[in-house]
Order: C-alpha cells, then structure tokens, then sequence
C-alpha cells in the first residue's frame, strides 16, 4: 500500500507518508483509522511529497467532507503538510477545508522543515 502511516500516542503523532500511487479506498482507510485510534487532537504530518493520484477533483471534495465531518467531533491537532508545487492545484480544495479548522497548520514543500515545525508544537 503507497499510504503508510504510524501512530505514535506517546508523542501524540500521527505521520502519513504517501509513496507511489494512492487511491482514494487508502485515503478513506487512513481516516477510519484516525477517528478509530483517537487521534484527533494529535498533532499530524502528512508528507505527499513522492505521491501520486489519479483521482478526479470529485474524489477529492469527497476526501474533503470527510475531513470536514471530522472536525466537527472536536478540536483538531495542528497539521504539516508537505505538497510539492505540481500538486497544489489538485489539493487546493482540502486545502481549503483543512485551513478552515481552528488549529495550526502549515503547508511544505520538503519534509524536513515541516517535521521539524511539528515536532516543536506541544502535544
């Protein structure tokens, strides 16, 4: 599966890393899995930086109103995510709905100064 993810609820982390081509069944998976491990006030990194999609802008809305409901079950953690530039425009509608949550948040184009910006917020 190209969307692997570790949930560190010592530090109270989750960290998602897409690497090859991710369909919108693995994005769907990934958020069943963050509302059935708790996760929502943890803070997140989402590294998309060597993903690839084929799915349609539709697929993506739809990604977007599943965040959207998860929001409304509480406060989300802050959340760094690393897009490269070509992707911006196939993201930019969750972009929207995840920048309208109350929480930090910061979009990347490397990992490592988005690892580093989450790993300074407190958990």
């Amino acid at each position: 599966m190209p969307l692997h993810w570790t949930v560190d609820s010592k530090e109270r982390l989750v960290t998602a890393i897409a690497d090859g081509h991710v369909t919108l069944e693995e994005v769907e998976d990934y958020i069943r899995m963050m509302n059935g491990a708790g996760t929502q006030s943890y803070r997140k990194l989402f590294d998309g930086s060597r993903g690839e999609t084929d799915m349609t802008p539709e697929d993506m809305l739809a990604i977007g109103a599943r965040l959207r409901e998860r929001h409304a079950s509480g406060k989300p953690g802050p959340l760094a995510l690393v897009i490269p530039p070509d992707k911006a425009d196939l993201v930019s509608r969750v972009l929207g709905i995840l920048a309208a949550a109350d929480r930090p948040m910061r979009v990347f184009s490397e990992v490592e100064p988005a690892r580093r910006w989450i790993e300074s917020l407190p958990r």
